[in-house]
């Protein structure tokens, strides 16, 4: 995918108010790791996570999108009435139907004439959505567009503690610890066309990979029924996902720099999926880029699932990491095995 004609105008995002630190869930762990003869400290040394934010309950995630768009659309350079798609990305939704962007449209107050839908790809959804906006803009099918998310960690991260202490199994533990890295916030991202842009970040294209036949290492269910046919769980071979997904990383980042002919010093910067230390330092080792290009959050807001790369990337602009003029690359893996990598001109 190549574009001349796409701007990123706006990020706007809101982080969930409640702190939840490594050794909270710990101290909830107690018996299993007195069982197992564990330290105290182990979910932070293992990971890189201090803490990770949770929503209030009741929260509805159109709730979290709305006060990120409003945020996105007060800093823009563009007015509600001019968004002509709003695509909602996260895994975690209001209902099964209807759509949650149309709640989040709704407290929004776009025009009747935007197009409303839902995008759902484990990490992957708002790259998805901003893939999808861009292509309907190069093609002059709309001049602006909006991706939102609002994902939330802690009904599944409760359930997931409920479990390991009910079996105490080591097995257990190894499959779900990657859940109790999850943390909650919301995201929106506002794209627009060149005749409409005053300011923002050029996107200049990308590649999308894919590896299906790993579907199964990271799942959460079992299923959308009414109702479901037993509680949602949610289990990951950290292994099997980490040795695969570099795999996958190494041959779309190969695929990203020659679609885009990037010289062999570039990008400037990169803006990677927020999963952990040793995720980051095992994917920037295996492309061949220096820990100092890359910002991370996941020490303290820990994986936001679909929200974790474009929060970072509008922290990281906030705080003047990335400067007017980086080549900048956003490196997306998520559940599937799905790969995205777009480069944005900052």
């Amino acid at each position: 995918m190549l574009y001349n004609n796409v701007y990123i105008d706006r990020f706007g995002y809101e982080i969930a108010p409640n702190v939840v630190t490594s050794e909270d869930l710990e101290n909830r762990l107690a018996p299993l790791y007195d069982k197992l003869h564990f330290k105290k400290g182990q979910l932070e040394a293992l990971t890189g996570i201090r803490e990770r934010r949770y929503w209030p309950a009741g929260f509805k995630m159109s709730q979290g999108a709305i006060m990120a768009g409003k945020k996105a659309l007060s800093g823009s350079s563009i007015s509600s009435d001019q968004i002509d798609m709003l695509i909602y990305g996260g895994v975690c939704r209001d209902l099964l139907e209807p759509a949650t962007a149309c709640a989040v449209a709704h407290g929004l107050g776009l025009g009747d004439h935007t197009i409303l839908y839902d995008v759902s790809n484990a990490c992957l959804g708002v790259l998805n959505g901003m893939v999808q906006i861009a292509n309907a803009i190069e093609l002059g099918q709309i001049r602006a567009g909006m991706v939102v998310s609002c994902e939330s960690a802690q009904q599944i991260v409760d359930s997931t503690i409920d479990r390991i202490l009910e079996t105490r199994d080591m097995t257990i533990f190894k499959e779900t610890v990657a859940t109790l890295t999850g943390g909650s916030g919301a995201v929106a991202v506002i794209l627009t066309d060149a005749a409409v842009a005053k300011t923002g970040h050029r996107l200049m294209g990308g590649e999308s990979r894919s590896a299906s036949r790993h579907h199964g290492l990271c799942t959460w269910g079992p299923d959308t029924g009414i109702p479901a046919t037993r509680e949602q769980i949610m289990r990951t071979d950290s292994v099997g996902v980490l040795n695969n997904g570099v795999a996958l990383g190494i041959e779309t980042y190969t695929g990203f720099t020659k679609k885009l002919n990037l010289a062999v010093e570039k990008p400037d910067k990169v803006i990677c999926h927020q999963v952990g230390s040793t995720h980051q330092k095992t994917i920037l080792d295996a492309i061949g880029i220096s820990m100092e290009k890359d910002f991370t959050t996941y020490q303290f807001l820990g994986n936001i699932g679909t929200v974790s790369l474009p929060i970072t990337a509008a922290i990281a602009d906030d705080r003047s990491f990335l400067l007017p003029g980086d080549m900048v690359g956003f490196l997306g893996i998520g559940s599937g095995l799905n790969c995205i990598m777009l480069g944005v001109e900052w």
